[in-house]
């Protein structure tokens, strides 16, 4: 379960997160909803210990374990994955290591078998398959010379073969069109189970058509201000946040 109490943050002496709550309970998924600079972004980016995000008060934890305590290889030994809302191009980074070297990482953490080449190509390539991914994605660099949507579904994939307890998905239908939009979102719902949690940022309600979420929470001004069911993001798609925001000033 991801607990956050009282969360306040701040980069360049700019306060960003303001005072925010969140639990998310284990095998639910939740999203974020909100307008520009609420500090949807941050929020992923203090959970995942990015470099220059100062937490300034307050906690966060997975599990009962401090996320805040322990650098970043440590919070995705834990069961952290962040999917990137654009995922970074890694030139000379071969796709096939560096998804073995970072599957076989968190199989480590977990006790468990690291697998070799031969059996790390079986398992990718069928959910390569599930994804539409060609096989010939894993002979290339690391998001490089990828379209966008070719560079989520390699987000997606790397979610399913690291299979985290909690994976944040940072606007991950930006650049989507409609069939990698469902695409992406059968990727993110085939890891949906007792032992599986995530927390869907985006902006759009359509992609909440695919990943229908347990709850929906609207951020502003570095807080959650009010919280609901999957109506909400309906709500929101049709009259904006102006009139949510004003009820909680």
């Amino acid at each position: 379960m991801l607990e956050i109490k009282n969360l306040h943050a701040k980069i360049d002496e700019k306060v960003i997160l303001n005072g925010l709550d969140l639990v998310v309970p284990t095998g639910e998924v939740h999203a974020i909803m909100g307008p520009n600079g609420a500090g949807k972004s941050t929020l992923s980016y203090v959970l995942s210990g990015r470099a220059g995000y100062q937490v300034t008060e307050g906690t966060a934890t997975l599990d009962g374990q401090d996320l805040l305590a322990i650098a970043p290889n440590e919070r995705a030994a834990l069961g952290l994955f962040l999917a990137f809302q654009y995922p970074v191009e890694l030139p000379g980074v071969g796709n096939a290591n560096f998804l073995r070297t970072a599957m076989n990482a968190q199989r480590r953490a977990r006790g468990e078998t690291e697998l070799d080449a031969l059996q790390f190509l079986k398992l990718a390539r069928v959910e390569m398959k599930k994804l539409s991914m060609d096989d010939a994605m894993l002979k290339r660099n690391v998001n490089v010379g990828f379209s966008g949507g070719e560079k989520k579904r390699n987000e997606v994939l790397q979610m399913a073969l690291l299979k985290p307890s909690l994976a944040i998905l940072d606007e991950t239908d930006s650049g989507l069109d409609i069939d990698a939009l469902r695409i992406v979102a059968d990727g993110v719902n085939a890891q949906r189970g007792p032992n599986f949690s995530a927390l869907v940022i985006t902006h759009y309600q359509r992609l909440l058509d695919y990943i229908v979420p347990d709850r929906v929470h609207v951020l502003a001004s570095g807080r959650i201000i009010r919280s609901g069911g999957p109506e909400l993001a309906l709500e929101l798609e049709r009259d904006g946040y102006a009139q949510v925001i004003a009820a909680a000033a």
